[in-house]
């Protein structure tokens, strides 16, 4: 059968070999992975030895090579999300990391404890929630894309016509994908959010539905992965679409959210917000034409809603965004700049609205899309808003869904679900599921990318701003500031070994994990620590004289103060920064993989 992968798998496990059991009804293939040649091959159950220890998994996500050698990543656990026109939709767990060797007898001790990282690392991406999987949709590409394929592309497996830039275990998969005969064995995953929800209005049952899809080009952290590459891949890019399904009829709304797209960096320092850099030797029209040339050919038309301050550090990255639009002067792309945090300051959020009647008329010539009960065609999606601020998390999350919520009211009202004249925000308990499903979406596009929930959610959930709100902004800021300065970079070294960026050699004589870190980078926290205790210590056991007590006080005083600014000074010495990629080279590099892969997304489809 085409675009299916087997639902039902047994994994048997002797000291050979692993054997992946097909368990569907009328299956007999069996995947065979030697575990000394590392072959994959076909064969059929009646080969599987009755020696084998045997258990059920849920899916392969794929193999990685670490310092012990390769490695099976198999799905243990899924929890049911929802059925999507009768397919079901799973979330993946949890997961299980097998090694090809038997033995780890054959590392140094440097060689194990940096083994052990490796696989701390990719426990870690696999910790992350959001990766979800169908074994019989294709959950990569929008309903418009889908709607304009050819029966080619329809015969073809999950994993060929499988969208790459959502393929969040592609690089797991590359064995796979050379072998067309194992493919109904490779599970393509997305990583993002899903939620699906059966919903009434006016005693009318339809599903609604929200995916967001991130990439897995220019992946990573908030601080670590600002702006574009040199193939114009935006950092942080997310596709989100709202599906409506009532009666047979089909209508979808994407919008798409990703980094500011020009060379820029914001590397962590210590200090509270860094100051944003852009950079000043590299082409940043070329980078940013490419990113829009694959937008356009991809979407459509181009709304960019840039949501970043226009005064302060923001506004050079503003002024930068506009002039290149200027400069590139096509008609398909449109910019609209507003200034959230000025127009909505005072908590004055119904001031949005501002910017919802500015885009209106565009976003009706955009439209959305919509197929009827017979598989007809009735209205395509022209465009996209391309919405950002400085994370595209928190501003941006906001905003789409104010943007989505009007499409929705079109749309109901077109399939006969709202009465004329009737509003969404009337409606209390679709409107409670529909911004408890918004805010949800903001906090994973959050944990992904910052490590923390979403800011300003209680907006998107109440649709007011609230001082408990603010509170929880203030706690979950704190707790951004801790991961973005103290463990940020062993979460974007997480991603660039489970991604691919950076591959594995056993035989390299000097591992980046065991890089020293400089002495100031100990001794001069130590010396602070000190200081500042013996401040403490003079203040509580007073000298002979108030003089004494002074100068004891102020010389400690001095020194702890002193060697805290010396550390702010030195502040990017001090952060947790990655060791097995160069962010400041990947910023500006030409990564030939990445590029063969769009190429091939260009020659699948253009869409839109």
């Amino acid at each position: 059968m085409a675009a299916t992968t087997y639902e039902r798998l047994k994994l048997h496990v002797t000291p050979e070999k692993f054997y992946v059991e097909a368990c569907d009804d009328g299956a007999d293939d069996v995947l065979v992975i030697d575990r000394v040649s590392t072959e994959v091959t076909l064969s059929v159950k009646k080969d599987i030895p009755p020696s084998a220890v045997t258990r059920p998994i849920f899916g392969i996500l794929g193999t990685i090579h670490l310092v012990a050698g390769n490695y099976l990543i198999v799905i243990t656990k899924k929890t049911k999300i929802g059925e999507f026109f009768n397919h079901v939709i799973w979330k993946a767990t949890d997961f299980d990391i097998l090694s090809y060797k038997k033995t780890m007898l054959h590392l140094t001790d440097i060689q194990l404890q940096d083994n052990k990282t490796f696989l701390a690392m990719i426990n870690h991406v696999l910790n992350v929630d959001g990766f979800y999987f169908s074994t019989t949709y294709d959950l990569t590409h929008t309903l418009q894309r889908l709607s304009n394929t050819s029966p080619e592309f329809q015969e073809m497996s999950l994993l060929e016509r499988a969208d790459q830039r959502f393929v969040w275990n592609g690089h797991l998969l590359r064995e796979f994908s050379a072998q067309p005969e194992v493919h109904r064995f490779a599970l393509p995953v997305l990583h993002g959010f899903i939620t699906m929800h059966s919903c009434s209005i006016n005693g009318k049952y339809f599903d609604w539905i929200l995916i967001s899809r991130r990439s897995c080009f220019r992946a990573g952290v908030r601080y670590y992965v600002r702006g574009i590459d040199s193939e114009g891949h935006a950092a942080n890019f997310v596709e989100t679409e709202q599906i409506v399904h009532y009666n047979g009829s089909r209508a979808s709304f994407v919008q798409t959210r990703g980094s500011i797209p020009v060379f820029w960096s914001q590397r962590p320092n210590l200090k509270y917000k860094p100051q944003p850099l852009i950079n000043k030797v590299a082409n940043h029209m070329d980078g940013f034409q490419r990113h829009f040339d694959s937008q356009v050919i991809i979407y459509g038309k181009q709304v960019i809603i840039n949501l970043v301050n226009q005064k302060g550090s923001e506004k050079p990255l503003e002024q930068a965004f506009a002039t290149m639009v200027s400069s590139l002067a096509s008609g398909m792309i449109r910019y609209v700049a507003f200034d959230f945090h000025k127009e909505c300051k005072n908590m004055r959020w119904d001031r949005l609205s501002i910017l919802l009647d500015q885009v209106a008329e565009i976003q009706d010539e955009l439209s959305y899309f919509l197929v009827d009960s017979a598989g007809m065609v009735v209205t395509s999606q022209e465009g996209v808003f391309r919405s950002n601020c400085m994370d595209c998390l928190d501003r941006t999350n906001v905003i789409q869904s104010l943007l989505a919520r009007r499409s929705l009211q079109a749309q109901l009202q077109r399939l006969g679900v709202l009465h004329v004249g009737q509003k969404l925000e009337e409606q209390n308990e679709f409107e409670k599921i529909y911004k408890n499903a918004w805010a949800d979406n903001a906090n994973a596009c959050a944990k992904q990318y910052a490590g923390t929930g979403a800011l300003k959610t209680d907006f998107t959930r109440t649709g007011k701003r609230t001082q408990l709100g603010l509170l929880m902004d203030g706690w979950n800021s704190m707790i951004r500031y801790y991961k973005n300065n103290f463990s940020d970079g062993f979460r974007q070294d997480s991603i660039d070994l489970f991604l691919g960026n950076y591959s594995v050699d056993e035989l390299e004589s000097h591992s980046p994990l065991s890089v020293p870190r400089d002495l100031k980078f100990l001794a001069l926290p130590i010396i602070m620590v000190v200081a500042f205790s013996m401040c403490i210590i003079c203040l509580l056991m007073a000298g002979d004289t108030w003089t004494e007590t002074l100068a004891y006080v102020l010389f400690w005083g001095v020194a702890s103060i002193g060697t805290f600014f010396i550390i702010l000074y030195n502040g990017k010495d001090f952060v947790d920064a990655p060791r097995l990629v160069q962010k400041e080279k990947m910023d500006i590099c030409v990564c030939g993989k990445r590029l063969g892969l769009e190429d091939s997304i260009m020659q699948n489809w253009s869409l839109y």
